[in-house]
């Protein structure tokens, strides 16, 4: 039997989610983050694991979008701000055609609903989801919680992830631990 692979999930990492002008950014938190996925992503191709990149694309005042009434516009399609931020999107650009990187848009919070992401990942024998990106207490704790419930190991790198603020932050990784024992490192 064939040893299981692993998947890094870059949630959201984009300039509306992290420049300092994006239009729903963590600012600072989401910034500092850049250099531990970049050294994640490199460790996770070289050791033959998958980066996946799933990225939140909504269409400009979608009335029937529960995100329009929550949250001003952001990551909408064919913009500059759903553009994969700073190092990231360089990274992306060279390695976008290996056949264990890919991105995906996403529409909701989780990255596995309305995507093919449970599929595509157990077609590949992936056991164990690492995740970073953002928002911690949004779109990371909501795909961990469906990772959880679609029986995944989860691992969260709490130096590669940022929330809404340092409170609500910290709240998502506790509840990731504690109630999906997810591992924080």
């Amino acid at each position: 039997m064939s040893k299981s692979k692993e998947a890094l999930l870059i949630i959201d990492y984009t300039y509306d989610f992290i420049d300092d002008h994006g239009a729903l950014t963590c600012g600072k938190a989401g910034q500092d983050c850049e250099d531990t996925i970049i050294k994640l992503a490199n460790e996770f191709v070289v050791n033959d694991n998958y980066v996946i990149l799933p990225t939140d694309c909504h269409k400009l005042n979608d009335p029937f979008h529960p995100e329009s009434k929550l949250f001003p516009p952001h990551n909408i399609e064919g913009t500059s701000g759903r553009d994969f931020y700073g190092k990231l999107k360089i990274w992306y650009e060279e390695n976008s055609t290996k056949n264990n990187v890919w991105a995906m848009p996403k529409t909701r919070y989780s990255s596995f609903v309305g995507t093919n992401l449970d599929l595509d990942l157990r077609m590949r024998g992936v056991e164990t989801v690492h995740l970073v990106g953002t928002c911690t207490d949004i779109c990371v704790l909501q795909t961990a919680i469906y990772a959880y419930n679609l029986g995944y190991k989860i691992v969260v790198h709490q130096d590669g992830v940022a929330g809404t603020s340092p409170e609500n932050h910290q709240f998502a990784l506790a509840n990731m631990k504690n109630n999906l024992g997810a591992t924080i490192i």
